[in-house]
C-alpha cells in the first residue's frame, strides 16, 4: 500500500481528526474523542512552522479555520444555536453521570421501569399489569419489526446532536441499571437475565424517526451519529445483520469516529467477512487503519498487514496505538521478545498509559518475566487501580505466582469495573482450570466468547474444560472453533486430534495431527526472517511428540508399516536430519480438502539419493524419542532385523532410558542369535 500524503491531505487529515476530537467530546465519546487526539498529536508534521516557537510574531495570528467544524446544515444550525444553553445543561449532567436528568433536559419524562410505590402489589393489582407489558412489548428484541404497528417519532423537534446526547444518555442510564441489578460476578443474577430495559423503546424511537426523515426526503442528511446509536441498539439485541448495515453509514457519513470502526470489527468473525466489508467501505486513511486493527484481531500477521502498517506509521510516526497493533501481531506470530520490547518502548515514552496494558502482562506472563510483570503491576497502581486493565494486569502477577486465590480476586474487580472486559472473562476462565473448578470455568469462558467470538483462547479454554469433564464431543466441538481461528496453531490441531482419539475415531486423529504438524512447520517459518522464501530461517524440525503419537495411532489402526515409519520420522528429529515438507497452502489445512491433503502428507522419510535432507539443530535424546527406539528395536526384533534390533537397544543402554527394557531386548536377540 503506498502511503504517500501530500501536505494538503496531511492538512486535510489534521483537520478531520481535530474536528472528531472537538464532535465526540461534545457528543460524551470520551474514548473516540481520546483516540482521535492520540492520532492527531502523532500526525507527521509538514509546516516548519508548526514547530517554530522561536518567532512567534512572524506567525500568522489568525489560524486556518477548519472546514469540518462549520456546519452545512442551515436547519441543523439554527436548532443547535436556539438549544445552546440546554445542550450545555444537559451536558452538565451527563458529565456528573446524571443520565435520567440529562436525557430529561430534552425528551418528555417517561414512567420509571422501577415502580414508585412501596404498597406491596396484591392479586387484584396483577392482572393490570399484564396489558401494560404485552403494549410496551418490553421484552421484545430491540430492532424486531414483527407483530409491530409502523414506527412513528415519538421525539419533539430536536437537532440530531441533542437528540443523540438525550438518546445516548438513556442508553447509558439502562446499561447502569442493568449493571446494579446483576450484582456479583458470576452471581446468581450475573446469568444473561437482566437486560437494559431501555433499549425497546430506544429502537422503536429511532426507527420512527429515521422512518420520519425518508419520508420526507431527509435521508442524506445525516450526521453519522444517531445511526451509530442505532447500530449499537440492534447489536446488543443480537441484531447483526442490521447493525453492521447501520454502521457502514455511520463511517461513510462520518469517518474519524473511532467507536463505530471498533463496533464493526466486533461485527466481523472471519477474514472472509471483512474482505466483504471492506468493499463497502469509504476509501480514506481510516479505513486503512480500520483494517490492520481487523487483522490483527483476526491474527492475521502476514507481509500485508505489515506493509500496511509500516505505511501508516510514515504517517503517525509516533502513533502509540499503531505500535500496540505491531506488538500484537508479534504476539499472536509467537515473536514475544518483539511484543515485549515495543510494549517497553511504549511504557517508557507514556508511561501513564494503561490502554492494552493487559497484553502487555499476557506476554510477560508467558515469558515469565516475573520482575517485569511486578514492576508493570506497581506502574499501573499508582497510575489507576480502579482501571481493569490495571487489575488484569495485577491478577497475572499473583497467577505467575501461583497464588490463583488472588488473581481470581482482581479479575472479578476488572469485571467489576467493565463487564464487558474480555482478557479477564478468558484470565479468569484459566484461573478456574488451574483451581479445578471446571463449572466456573466453562461459566467464564462462556461469557468471554459472548464478549467477542474471536477470542481463540476462550474457545480452547471451553474445549479443556470439557476434556476435564470427560465430555469428548463437546471437547471436540471447542476445539474446533479454536483451530478455525487459528488454523496455523499446531497447539489448536493437536487438542483436535486428541480428542477424535478419544472418541477411537483414529483416521480423523491421525488427519488432524497431520494438521499439527503442517501448522508447526508454519510458525518455524518466520515470514520476517532475514533468509529467502527457499531457505526459510527457523527450527526446521518437527515435533516428535507429535509423531509419535501418529505412529501409535497407525498401530492402533493395525498398519504398523506406516507407524515404523513414522517412529523412524521420530528418530531422526534427536539429530534434525529431516526431509523438509513441500509447502503448504492455505486450503491444505483447511477442513474441506483434508482427505486429499493428509493423505499426501511428505512426512516419510525416504532412503534414496533423492531425497533433500537438512542437517539442523536437533532435540538431542528425550524420552519420546527414547519411547520410538524401544519400539523400533521390537520391531525390528519381531521382523528378523537382528543387528538393527541389537543397535536400538545397545543406544537406549548409552542413554540410561528404558535401561531394563533394552538389556532384555539384547538378551532376546542373543538368544535368536544363538538359537539360529
Amino acid at each position: 500500500m503506498a502511503m504517500t500524503f501530500t501536505e494538503e491531505r496531511i492538512k486535510e487529515l489534521r483537520f478531520g481528526l481535530e474536528d472528531s476530537v472537538i464532535k465526540c467530546s461534545e457528543r460524551c465519546l470520551y474514548q473516540s474523542a481520546k483516540w482521535a487526539a492520540e492520532m492527531l498529536n502523532s500526525l507527521i508534521s509538514t509546516d516548519a512552522s508548526d514547530t517554530d516557537s522561536e518567532s512567534p510574531m512572524e506567525t500568522d495570528p489568525q489560524p486556518n479555520v477548519n472546514p469540518f467544524s462549520v456546519q452545512p446544515d442551515p436547519i441543523e444550525a439554527a436548532l443547535e444555536l436556539q438549544e445552546a444553553h440546554k445542550y450545555l445543561l444537559a451536558k452538565s449532567y451527563f458529565d456528573t453521570r446524571e443520565y435520567d436528568r440529562c436525557a430529561a433536559v430534552f425528551l418528555p419524562p417517561t414512567i420509571p421501569p422501577v415502580p414508585l410505590s412501596t404498597v406491596s402489589p396484591n392479586v387484584k393489582s396483577r392482572p393490570s399489569l399484564t396489558p401494560q407489558k404485552g403494549k410496551n412489548k418490553s421484552s421484545a428484541r430491540p430492532g424486531s419489526k414483527a407483530g409491530q404497528a409502523p414506527a412513528r417519532n415519538p421525539y419533539p423537534k430536536l437537532s440530531q446532536k441533542s437528540l443523540f446526547l438525550a438518546l445516548y444518555a438513556k442508553y447509558l442510564a439502562g446499561e447502569k441499571r442493568r449493571d446494579e441489578e446483576t450484582e456479583m460476578v458470576l452471581g446468581p443474577a450475573d446469568g444473561g437475565m437482566t437486560v437494559n430495559r431501555e433499549l425497546p423503546d430506544l429502537a422503536r424511537g429511532l426507527e420512527g424517526w429515521f422512518a420520519e426523515r425518508r419520508d420526507r426526503g431527509l435521508e442524506d442528511r445525516g450526521q453519522g451519529w444517531l445511526e451509530y446509536l442505532y447500530a449499537v441498539i440492534l447489536l446488543k439485541g443480537k441484531n447483526g445483520e442490521d447493525a453492521k448495515k447501520w454502521l457502514i453509514r455511520s463511517v461513510h457519513l462520518f469517518p474519524y469516529h473511532w467507536g463505530a470502526w471498533q463496533e464493526l470489527n466486533d461485527l466481523l468473525p472471519s477474514v472472509d467477512d471483512l474482505k466483504q466489508v471492506a468493499e463497502k467501505l469509504p476509501q480514506n486513511i481510516m479505513s486503512f487503519i480500520f483494517q490492520v486493527h481487523c487483522s490483527q484481531e483476526l491474527y492475521q500477521a502476514n507481509d500485508e498487514t505489515h506493509q500496511t502498517l509500516n505505511g501508516l506509521e510514515s504517517i503517525f510516526p509516533t502513533s502509540s496505538f499503531l505500535k500496540t497493533q505491531r506488538a500484537l501481531l508479534y504476539y499472536h506470530s509467537r515473536d514475544f521478545e518483539e511484543a515485549s520490547a515495543i510494549f517497553a518502548d511504549i511504557l517508557i515514552e507514556s508511561p501513564h498509559r494503561l490502554d492494552s496494558l493487559d497484553h502487555y502482562s499476557n506476554i510477560l506472563y508467558v515469558m515469565g518475566a516475573r520482575p517485569q510483570l511486578a514492576f508493570v503491576a506497581q506502574l499501573a497502581t499508582a497510575t489507576d487501580k480502579f482501571r481493569p486493565e490495571t487489575c488484569c494486569v495485577v491478577g497475572n502477577y499473583y497467577s505467575l505466582k501461583s497464588e490463583h486465590e488472588k488473581a481470581v480476586m482482581y479479575f472479578r474487580r476488572a469485571l467489576t469495573l467493565d463487564r464487558s472486559f474480555l482478557s479477564a472473562w478468558t484470565l479468569m476462565g484459566h484461573e478456574y482450570i488451574e483451581m479445578k473448578n471446571t463449572h466456573a470455568a466453562i461459566e467464564s469462558y462462556r461469557r468471554a466468547v459472548d464478549c467477542n467470538r474471536k477470542d481463540y483462547r476462550a474457545w480452547y479454554g471451553l474445549g479443556q474444560a470439557y476434556e476435564v469433564l470427560d465430555m469428548s464431543f463437546y471437547a471436540l466441538f471447542y476445539y474446533q472453533r479454536a483451530a478455525a481461528l487459528r488454523p496455523y496453531d499446531p497447539k489448536m490441531w493437536q487438542a483436535v486430534g486428541t480428542c477424535y482419539a478419544k472418541m477411537n475415531r483414529i483416521q480423523h486423529s491421525i488427519k488432524a495431527m497431520k494438521r499439527a504438524l503442517v501448522a508447526g512447520a508454519y510458525y518455524e517459518q518466520s515470514p520476517d526472517s532475514q533468509m529467502d522464501a527457499a531457505h526459510p530461517v527457523g527450527r526446521k524440525i518437527l515435533d516428535p511428540d507429535t509423531l509419535h503419537q501418529i505412529a501409535l495411532l497407525y498401530e492402533k489402526l493395525g498398519d504398523e508399516e506406516e507407524a515404523a515409519a513414522y517412529m523412524e520420522l521420530t528418530l531422526q528429529q534427536e539429530t534434525g536430519e529431516v526431509e523438509r515438507p513441500e509447502p503448504e497452502s492455505d486450503e491444505d489445512v483447511d477442513d474441506r480438502n483434508s482427505d486429499e491433503e493428509t493423505s499426501g502428507l511428505p512426512l516419510r522419510r525416504r532412503h534414496n539419493g533423492d531425497d533433500e535432507v537438512e542437517a539442523v539443530g536437533g532435540t538431542g535424546v528425550t524420552a519420546t524419542t527414547s519411547k520410538a527406539r524401544l519400539w523400533l528395536s521390537r520391531w525390528a526384533l519381531k521382523n528378523g532385523d537382528l543387528n538393527r534390533a541389537d543397535q536400538l537397544a545397545n543406544e537406549l543402554c548409552q542413554d540410561g532410558i528404558e535401561v531394563e527394557e533394552a538389556k532384555a531386548l539384547m538378551r532376546d536377540v542373543r538368544a535368536r542369535r544363538e538359537g539360529g
